[in-house]
């Protein structure tokens, strides 16, 4: 982790000073300041700030078509099939551009920043067919509903953008097709914003983050240039020149800029990330409830424009809930399966959580409770407990180590698993059955004083004389030694074993069959 971070770290220290020093960048970069200071040393004279924008427009994207055609080269799969897209609009741009120039240079520049039929096709077409390449770029790992929710996410914000359109249109006092290119204009303006977006985080991206940044920029400032004046006739305020001419270097440079990189870095073609949800249908609903409210409160009586305004405003609104309601509807049903998918994990971990309990607390043999649960039964048992109302029994079976010898481990765990059955059997339900370790076992009595921990005894040993399978038709018999204690006013864990423990080895020394009563009160064992 930490050496791919300081490679990350020495690829940032390499690309940096490349992007700075670049050459064709940095030409990009005054030729575009030239342009500006011609705009505004030529104020008040349109003609020739036409012909400047257009004449300057010509070199940039010979950049662009240069500068993807050579990415394109380094691309793969539908990576390079983008980048291919990309330079066929650059070449495209390059065309229209080069015979609007032509236009304005010989001919009439009534047109102002809105191009000729040709420009105009040209410009159409190329946009067009990048934001289809944008909005079509394959997503990793996306299910139906993904895309469902996708696409109404695109739809959202093209209405979004055709109302604000709408809304500057409606006050254009040109003809029926003026207006229709102001919304076609905004709308695809928006539309590409959306999409770059959307692909840039998709997690599949077909170009790094540092190339997609002058991209978004352009997109931002040609909605703002087109916004300021969106009329197509009379004269333009040099400063909206500038923003609708600064959108063609920002979209230069972000070829350029992915080429540079993916010199040095073989991972150029974007971050793997992805994020589960898209806040720009919310801005959309936003920017045309703003409007909304504009309109409603700079109009104080409502003439015929303003009144299609507000119903243009209106139906987008309508149209844009319906599309974010037609998402959380996508959304919720997403959402209820990963609440089923959820509850279903969580289910799996309470019951893996139950079986590592149920393995902690228990012996893996026999099944009993281990020497830890007995422990802690004893803790809870002996916690303000009532004197001669809680007792211990510890077994301890005679001879099993010569079942093993004689018969095999099999057997000696097959005469284990049965002890463990008679056990069980000859206490109530409400005790707990230990085994402690080997062939040594344990009972906690609760509720039991001195004279029913001995009756308890007599049953277990009464059980023991029944012979118990071990396998291939042998019965083996477990003799067993029973050392009985009862917990007095002070007795604690360490006490009421000790005490047990001490009974016990006397009930060994006594012989088979035997077993033995603590008594603390007579500081000795005595024989049951």
């Amino acid at each position: 982790m930490e050496r791919s971070h300081k490679a990350a770290e020495r690829r940032r220290e390499i690309i940096a000073p490349a992007l700075r020093q670049d050459p064709l960048l940095t030409a990009a970069g005054w030729w575009t300041i030239l342009a500006v200071i011609l705009f505004f040393t030529l104020s008040g004279h349109t003609e020739a700030q036409v012909r400047i924008y257009w004449a300057f427009q010509v070199p940039l994207d010979l950049l662009l078509a240069y500068s993807s055609w050579r990415v394109s080269r380094v691309a793969t799969g539908a990576t390079r099939r983008f980048w291919r897209v990309l330079t066929a609009c650059g070449v495209l741009f390059v065309v229209g551009d080069t015979t609007q120039t032509l236009s304005v240079l010989l001919g009439s520049v009534s047109g102002l920043t809105n191009g000729g039929a040709v420009q105009s096709t040209c410009f159409a077409v190329g946009l067009g067919i990048l934001i289809i390449a944008m909005l079509a770029h394959p997503h990793p790992s996306r299910s139906g509903r993904e895309r469902i929710a996708f696409w109404l996410d695109s739809a959202t914000v093209l209405v979004g953008g055709a109302v604000v359109a709408w809304c500057f249109a409606a006050d254009s006092e040109g003809s029926t097709g003026d207006l229709i290119a102001t919304l076609a204009a905004g709308a695809v303006i928006l539309t590409a914003a959306f999409a770059s977006t959307k692909m840039s985080l998709s997690g599949n991206a077909p170009m790094h983050k540092a190339a997609v940044l002058p991209m978004l920029l352009s997109a931002g400032f040609n909605s703002i240039g087109f916004f300021l004046a969106p009329g197509s006739s009379g004269s333009l305020p040099a400063y909206v020149f500038a923003l609708r001419f600064l959108p063609s270097l920002l979209i230069a440079a972000g070829p350029r800029t992915q080429e540079i990189i993916a010199r040095f870095d073989q991972h150029a073609f974007g971050a793997k990330r992805r994020k589960p949800y898209s806040l720009l249908p919310y801005g959309s609903i936003a920017i045309v409830f703003g409007a909304l409210v504009f309109i409603v409160s700079s109009s104080q009586s409502f003439e015929r424009g303003d009144e299609s305004k507000l119903w243009g405003v209106i139906a987008g609104l309508g149209v844009i809930i319906a599309l974010v309601a037609g998402r959380q509807l996508v959304a919720f049903h997403d959402n209820t399966r990963l609440i089923k998918e959820l509850d279903h994990t969580l289910a799996e971990l309470r019951e893996h959580e139950t079986r590592l309990r149920h393995q902690a607390n228990t012996d893996g043999l026999t099944g009993l409770a281990n020497r830890t649960h007995l422990q802690e039964e004893m803790t809870a048992a002996l916690d303000h407990h009532e004197p001669e109302t809680v007792s211990l029994l510890l077994i301890d079976l005679d001879g099993f180590k010569a079942v093993n010898d004689t018969l095999g481990h099999p057997a000696g765990d097959a005469l284990l698993v049965g002890v463990a059955g008679k056990l069980t059997e000859s206490v109530r339900a409400g005790d707990l059955v230990a085994r402690l370790g080997g062939d040594e076992f344990a009972v906690l009595l609760h509720d039991c004083d001195e004279t029913s921990a001995e009756h308890t005894a007599r049953r277990i040993l009464q059980a023991m004389e029944t012979p118990i399978p071990v396998g291939d038709g042998a019965m083996a018999k477990a003799n067993a030694s029973i050392g009985a204690a009862t917990a007095g006013v002070d007795a604690d864990i360490e006490s009421l074993l000790r005490d047990a423990d001490i009974a016990m080895y006397a009930a060994k020394r006594a012989g088979k069959g035997c077993w033995r009563v603590y008594h603390p009160g007579l500081a000795g064992v005595q024989a049951g």
